[in-house]
């Protein structure tokens, strides 16, 4: 899988303490310069790494991203700074490039310092390897509890010209992106990059990416827990050597469109590959007044443990998905509730159908289909989430173990 004018690498740098050989920084570089956008979590408790992107995230340019799993660089005060601001300075010289172009991600336990010394000695050794891997490697070592890395790709054509589109993500628990829709804030343990040869102004880019991100990543819950390290930077290095797109070009919706397929395919990965999860479920509310409470009530819902559990369990527990709308906080009438799970109404009017038995044998099912129509109005929202098992707790009671 090649992205024109991008180079990678993904070597075991030792961050990762049980996994000593599993590869644990991951570099990305463009040949070129590239224009960048970002978000980031709103967490009011920022990494390292996120507290430094933020900082030169304005000047819309940028060329590398040294990513490390295994320590998120949280917590861990003025150090934490120093040493993220090291690892930049250090992957800068060994490229050539200006600090200011290189970006940084972390991910992992929060509040123990990066081993600075294993680092050190690491990052001249991923720019050396640069041209010996892929982008599958660089998606294998940001991984921390994940079981599959996620890629995506996707070529449209600009002006007769073939761009590619190719994003990768990791995240398989403390999810729940909350991305503010501005440059500069927004996202849950999640690090997302996207990489791109189609030129792309700032303004442009930065809309394609808030668009984007407001129907993927952010109507996206494992658990209902935001993190410290959310992440996710598009690089547009232009070398299609096409005309750059900007907001009013007549190529601006075909971007948005592809960029829209790439970020919500990488959610639903993310979703499949909850931590613990056996299914995937997506939670679509119709009906609403408006987007927003759409929004609402299906994250109600996809955050519910008691949903959650009852999918797993193969149990068509309606009347937890009831309660849910119930307490989501917007105006509902119970008489004009419809639910449906796979296809079969289970709900009307607020009543139940007396089809649990059928509903029940189409829950072993990998993927789950919740619609709620709440009768009140015409706006919907589409949220991802998965079921909760018993490997959650196990994953979770021992992370740091």
């Amino acid at each position: 899988m090649l992205v024109p004018g991008f180079k990678f690498s993904a070597i075991s740098a030792g961050i990762k303490k049980t996994k000593a050989t599993k590869k644990d920084l991951a570099l990305i570089f463009s040949e070129v310069e590239a224009t960048v956008a970002g978000l980031f979590t709103t967490n009011k408790i920022k990494a390292a790494s996120v507290k430094l992107d933020i900082s030169k995230l304005a000047s819309g340019r940028g060329q590398a991203i040294i990513v490390n799993s295994g320590n998120a660089n949280a917590c861990t005060g003025i150090q934490g700074l120093r040493d993220a601001g090291e690892m930049v300075d250090i992957t800068a010289k060994e490229l050539g490039i200006n600090p200011e172009l290189v970006y940084i991600a972390s991910t992992g336990i929060i509040g123990e310092y990066l081993p600075m010394e294993k680092i050190r000695h690491a990052i001249p050794e991923a720019a050396k390897k640069l041209s010996s891997h892929t982008i599958e490697d660089v998606a294998r070592a940001i991984m921390t509890t994940d079981t599959f890395p996620k890629i995506f790709m996707k070529k449209i054509k600009i002006k007769g010209k073939t761009g590619t589109i190719a994003g990768i993500a990791k995240g398989a628990g403390m999810i729940h992106p909350k991305l503010a829709l501005n440059p500069v804030s927004g996202m849950a343990t999640m690090l997302g990059f996207i990489m791109t040869d189609i030129a792309v102004d700032h303004r442009a880019i930065n809309k394609a990416l808030r668009e984007a991100t407001k129907k993927s990543f952010n109507r996206l819950t494992i658990d209902g827990d935001t993190s410290t390290n959310d992440t996710i930077i598009i690089m547009a290095n232009g070398c299609l050597n096409n005309k750059p797109i900007e907001l009013n070009s007549s190529q601006f919706s075909n971007f948005q469109t592809a960029l829209n397929e790439v970020t919500y395919n990488l959610s639903r990965m993310i979703a499949r590959d909850g931590e613990g999860a056996t299914k995937l479920i997506e939670v679509t509310v119709k009906g609403a007044k408006t987007e927003s409470d759409a929004e609402v009530v299906a994250f109600s819902i996809a955050n519910s443990n008691l949903v959650k559990t009852a999918i797993y369990g193969g149990d068509a527990n309606w009347g937890r998905i009831m309660a849910a709308i119930g307490y989501a906080g917007i105006d509902v009438e119970e008489n004009r509730i419809d639910i449906y799970i796979n296809g079969l109404k289970i709900v009307s009017k607020g009543i139940g159908t007396n089809k649990d038995k059928a509903i029940k044998d189409t829950l072993s099912r990998n993927e789950i289909n919740i619609i709620v129509n709440i009768g009140v109005g015409h706006a919907q929202a589409k949220v991802l989430t998965c079921d909760l098992t018993e490997k959650y707790v196990k994953i979770n009671s021992a992370y740091r173990s």
